[in-house]
Order: C-alpha cells, then structure tokens, then sequence
C-alpha cells in the first residue's frame, strides 16, 4: 500500500502544514553546524506535560530571540541526534539564528492530554483557573516555561505557523504573554464552519480524506496512528475517478456506514449541521480583541481551504485593536505555498512569475520577524502587501479593503450579458434545472479523490459554460483595465421550485484571442479564451436568514440569498471579458445539497435528493470594493 494515494496525501499534508521547508543538502548542513538540539516535557498549568523541542544556536555570544511554532503536524523527528533538515519559517530567518522551538499541541503526538479541534477559548479567567485551559494560556505557559529555563535569549518572543498551526499562533493573540511580541498567523484557521471542512454552511466532502488525522483520541506517540484507521477509508482514496466515487459512494449516511464508523470528529459534524454552540465556541474571531503587539496575517489568494480564516483574522484585528501593528500580506499562492521555492508560481495552467516566495520570505517576513524580534532593520513593510493577480504585481496599501479604488457592481441581463455599473431589467428571470444525480463537476479535467484540491482554484471553466445547469453571463471584450479589489458580495434574488438548494457564484476572468501560453501551459490547454476562476464561494441557502437556524424555501416564493465570495485584488486587462457563473452543485468538492429540506444533511436518505428549478431575478447584483459584507444580516452569524 506504499503508493496509496490517500497515505500519499497524508503524509504531504503533514510535510505542509508543520510548514518544513524544502530543505537543500546545505540547509541540512547548516542546521547541523549552527544548532543543538534539546527536547523537553514543559509542564501546563493543570500538569499535563506538552513535548517540546528546542533548536538553540551553538555561538554563545550574543542573546536570540525565541521563534516558535505550536503543531498537531508533529515535532518530529524525535530523539537524540535526529534533528530537521530545515528549520523555522525560512531558511532565511533560519541562517539568521533563533531559537527555533517546536511543540506538538495537547493531545497530539508526544504530548499528553485530550485533544479537541478548535479548541474553544475561554476568555478572561483562564489566567486564573488552572482547570480551566486553551490554546492561549498552554502558548501563555509554554513562553512563561521556556523564559525561565533556557539560557541565552533576549526575553522577546516570536510564533508563525501554516494552516491548523496558523489557528494557533491565532489563538494565542488574545491575552498574550507579555513577552510575545511578533505573531504571524499563515492561512490560519478562524471557523470551522467557514475555513476548511465547511464553506458557508456547505460540507467539503473533499476533506473526508482528512477525517482519520483528526477524529481519534491517541495516547503519547511518536508514530502516526492515522495508518491504523483508515479501514475503509482506503478503498476510498484508491480510486481513480473522485466524481464517479462520489456518486456511488451516495448520501453522506453512508460515509458514516461505510468509511468514518468510529471518527468521533466525523460524528460531532454529523449531529452538528447547523452553526450551534459547538461551532460557535470554537471561533477565534469573538476573542481577538486586547491585542497590543505585532501581527503579521499572511495567506494566498488561492488557498482553497483556509481563505476566509487570514482575511477575517485580519480585519476582526484591525477592528478590535487600535494599539496593535496590524498588518496583511496576500499574495498568488495556493495553501501554504510560500514557504517553498518552486522558482516560478503557478496555480494549475496560470502563471504569476518566478521566485515570489523567495521574494515574500527575503523582503516581507524576514523584515518583519528580524525588526520586532531582534530590532535588526526598519519597520518599513506597508500596512497591506497585496498581490495583483491579474497583472502579477505586488501593490501596497495603506489600509484593507483599499480606499483609492472604485466600486463595481456587475449586473445580469439578457442574452447572457453582464453588465458594470449599468442598470438592468429587475423583472428579468433566468433559470435552470440543478440534478444532484448529475452535479456540475468542479474541475475541468477527472482528478482522483485528493485530500483539498487545488488546481481548480485558477481552472478553466469552459467545462461549466456549456452545461444547461449553469447560468454564464459575460461582458463584451473590455475596452480597459478593469481593477477589481477589495470585499465581493452576491446578492441574489431566487425562487425555488424545492425546499432547498445551494449556490455557487463565480467570477471569472476570461482571455482575449491573443493571449499566448505562459512556461507552465500543458499543451493541451488552450489559452484563448480560458475562463479563469479568479473568486469562487458556495453557499447552502437554508442559511440565509441565520447560519444557526436553517429554513425551507418556499416554493415559488421569491428570496434574497447574500453570502460574500471573499476579497480580491485582480485586474481583468483590455480585451478579456468578466464573467459570472451561478450553479448549485461543484462535486465532489462540495456534498450534494438534497434540494428537499431535511432537518439534517448528512442524514438525508437518496430518495430526498430531487431535480429543483432555480430561478434568478434580474434585481440580483455582484457588488465588489464596498465594505459589503458588514451589510449582511448579523444575525445569521447568531443563535
């Protein structure tokens, strides 16, 4: 089983998200030479102990700063003598010597306790309750431990993690040891009911690959116990074609019958479809508030799982926290992919440039961790540093969303024509009839099953603008650059002929006939007139009056579904063409929506799943560079 794809996955995935740089021969050679390695068991304050490595530089003549990232990927390798290849954010900061630490997170690997996903955070009295414990006072206590009992630091400390470590060092932000002082939460995680195993209420039945990393309780180890649970889970990962699977694999009651029996993450997201207290409590955002030292949110623009966590992160930082050095940083990368150097970046057939993550880890993080943390250079990084994606070029601002660009609103009319800035026909209907028993495919191309695809995220959409079950609507060829920037909001009018369904909005940009391949077209691919998926959401409209009380449609009635697609920073250039998408199924990507109202999804029987016609009126609109997203009912948000 050595080449199953699911443990293949896997283990990529761990190599990621405990952010390991690719290491070269003299990266090894270099952690070897300039670092000893230390391991410890730092005592919490109710007494579990957490495993912890420590990488201290051998040159005792000067003070570091401690540079630490808190992990359930592993701190591994473990034991004497056996050391990383690389270390710490880059080898970069890694040749500028910190002391680099690893912890593996409560629960997890080789430290003791229960683990819990997203742990919820327990404000105010966790400083004073040695029962009561997070995230935020286990890094509290760790910082406090670390201080006290390794020699040669310069009493500041720096974290940064990538995806689940993002949430952490996220989670740490709030009432913070006073000590730490640079924070960089990567792709990080804010809600798991919007960031990675949901998108705006919407199941991602990609991730049932992940399923075995976090749904068992383990003791201390240091050999992966995913291995052991996958059972059925391999006949999963084993085939070839993840949309036909999918479908044979049938309603979600079967992924519980057949592939995650005894996960008990898979069976708290079963009994919780809604957003209840138990998804509530284990956000992040409510607490960021009492911030006073330096963040630096980083994340990619095409991260198609955690997007919503560092844009949100941001700007719930910005807004509580006067007193802090809020900053962002979004740049043309896929989750977690600038901290690695491919030498040129792409995202599937698009093409950015060459050495962009080298550049963000020389000239971005470097300069931010060294200023703070060792009081090395100027504090001269911009307030955002914001990737131009449709002309690939970096851009830098004073404040997020931009202030010095317009608004845009795209309108639909007919004839499959969009509009911007123009007024339209309101009473204007467009159809289509959603099949779940034949959902719109997400990529262009069949891709096996895979844990969080990525390619699609920049994909062709030609596939999708042929099929009756999409609405496609376009600009004619543009007579100028068009900037888009800033929050999108889709704000539609539908009636239904079911009870339920969802919908997908996407915004496309689409090549003009001259448009030539870049070093990274297949040769297959024709660049002419690709539709580049640029910004994409999906949205399960029985949330759209409130994320914790789900409603049936009425059918034939007609309704606003508002959901925002999450932020962009792209120029569509003179002579390609703006296009929105609007379907109701992207499988297997996202799970099939019954479209008959259920009380609970991932309990439907396949007899509820039904054809539905789904209407849109011509008073919908895509809004885009307003602070739009504010303007969506809170409530949906509350209980």
């Amino acid at each position: 089983m050595s080449k199953n794809p699911l443990k293949i996955a896997l283990n990529a995935l761990f190599i990621l998200m405990a952010a390991i740089p690719p290491a070269t021969a003299q990266d090894s050679l270099f952690v070897k030479q300039h670092y000893d390695k230390f391991e410890y068991k730092v005592p919490m304050r109710d007494g579990i102990n957490l495993h912890t490595t420590v990488y201290m530089p051998k040159d005792k003549n000067q003070k570091y700063p401690i540079l630490m990232q808190r992990t359930p990927y592993s701190s591994r390798p473990y034991g004497e003598g056996q050391m990383r290849e690389s270390i710490g954010p880059s080898p970069h900061l890694m040749k500028d010597l910190y002391i680099i630490v690893y912890q593996d997170v409560r629960g997890r690997w080789m430290s003791e306790g229960d683990y819990d996903n997203m742990r919820p955070h327990i404000k105010g009295n966790n400083r004073r309750n040695k029962k009561e414990i997070d995230e935020s006072s286990d890094t509290f206590d760790t910082i406090d431990w670390l201080l006290k009992n390794l020699k040669g630091h310069n009493g500041k400390v720096g974290q940064w993690g990538i995806s689940y470590p993002g949430f952490y060092t996220a989670a740490a932000l709030p009432e913070a040891h006073p000590a730490l002082v640079a924070s960089s939460p990567q792709a990080p995680i804010s809600d798991f009911f919007f960031d990675d195993f949901h998108h705006m209420g919407a199941f991602l039945q990609s991730y049932l690959a992940a399923y075995p990393v976090f749904g068992y309780q383990t003791e201390p180890t240091s050999e992966s116990w995913y291995d052991d649970k996958w059972g059925a889970m391999r006949n999963y990962a084993d085939t070839k074609d993840g949309y036909s699977y999918g479908l044979e694999l049938g309603p979600l009651k079967n992924v519980t019958e057949k592939l995650l029996p005894d996960n008990f993450f898979w069976q708290q997201t079963v009994e919780h479809p809604n957003y209840d207290e138990f998804w509530q409590k284990r956000s992040i955002l409510p607490h960021l508030s009492g911030i006073d030292h330096a963040v630096m949110t980083v994340g990619g623009w095409f991260d198609a799982e955690d997007l919503y966590g560092p844009l949100n992160i941001y700007k719930t930082v910005e807004k509580n926290n006067p007193k802090a050095k809020n900053s962002i940083v979004m740049g043309p990368w896929s989750h977690g992919d600038w901290a690695r150097e491919k030498g040129h970046q792409a995202v599937n057939h698009i093409y950015f440039g060459d050495s962009i993550s080298t550049f963000y880890q020389k000239n971005i993080e470097r300069t931010f961790f060294n200023y703070h943390l060792k009081g090395e250079g100027v504090a001269n990084l911009p307030e955002a540093y914001m990737f131009d994606t449709g002309v690939n070029k970096w851009q830098k601002f004073d404040v997020w969303p931009p202030a010095n660009i317009d608004p845009v609103k795209l309108r639909f009319a007919s004839g499959g024509k969009l509009l911007i800035n123009e007024e339209v026909d309101k009473e204007a209907v467009f159809s289509y009839v959603s099949d779940p028993a034949k959902p719109v495919p997400y990529v262009s191309e069949t891709e096996p099953v895979t844990f969080t695809p990525r390619k699609f995220m920049t994909d062709d959409q030609r596939h999708a603008s042929k099929r009756p079950d999409v609405l496609t609507f376009q600009t004619g060829p543009l007579k100028e650059d068009v900037v888009l920037a800033g929050e999108i909001v889709a704000r539609l009018k539908v009636a239904l002929s079911s009870t339920d369904a969802d919908f997908i909005v996407k915004l496309i940009d689409v090549n003009g006939p001259d448009v030539k391949p870049t070093k990274v077209t297949p040769d297959h691919v024709v660049m002419p007139g690709y539709q580049q998926l640029v910004r994409s959401e999906v949205f399960r409209g029985r949330f759209r009056n409130s994320f914790a009380k789900p409603e049936p449609f009425k059918p034939g009635e007609i309704e606003e579904v508002n959901f925002p697609l999450q932020d962009i920073l792209h120029t569509f250039k003179k002579g390609h063409r703006i296009m929105i998408q609007i379907h109701s199924t992207w499988f297997p990507y996202i799970d099939r929506n019954p479209q008959k109202y259920v009380d609970n999804i991932f309990k439907a029987e396949a007899d509820d799943f039904i054809k539905a016609e789904i209407k849109v009126f011509g008073s919908s609109a895509i809004e885009i560079g307003e602070d739009q997203s504010m303007n969506i009912p809170l409530d949906m948000f509350k209980k």
